[in-house]
């Protein structure tokens, strides 16, 4: 083998290696997205909940030491449900002003004739 051969297979050998570390990090960039994504697919849903649970916890409070027995927990689950809203309405902005600022361009998602087909 010329040396002239071995040199060009060692360069080869490089890119292809930088090929697969470029991959490689593309991946776990997108699995990282993907989990980010996850959290604060819960954290919304945290907001939905704690927010009608905590409306449920002081009208049920508020009937117990005024004995006003289903007004408290009625107001207190509307207000919980609106708080909640709120919560997750101010979450999502957050979240779509830091996309925006990252230059990330949401995409629509197809619509998906499949669940027509099942019917």
């Amino acid at each position: 083998m010329s040396p002239e051969s071995r040199e060009e297979a060692i360069k080869r050998l490089n890119e292809q290696a930088d090929a697969l570390e470029r991959r490689t990090e593309n991946r776990l960039a997108q699995e990282l997205a993907g989990q980010k994504a996850a959290g604060q697919a819960w954290k919304i849903i945290a907001d939905l909940f704690g927010g009608v649970l905590l409306g449920i916890a002081i009208g049920f409070g508020v009937d117990h030491f005024a004995h006003t027995s289903p007004v408290g927990i009625i107001s207190g689950v509307l207000l919980g449900f609106a708080l909640s809203v709120w919560m997750a309405w101010r979450t999502a902005r957050r979240i779509q002003a830091e996309a925006e600022q990252a230059g990330v361009v949401p995409q629509d998602l197809p619509f998906d004739d499949d669940e027509e087909e099942d019917a």
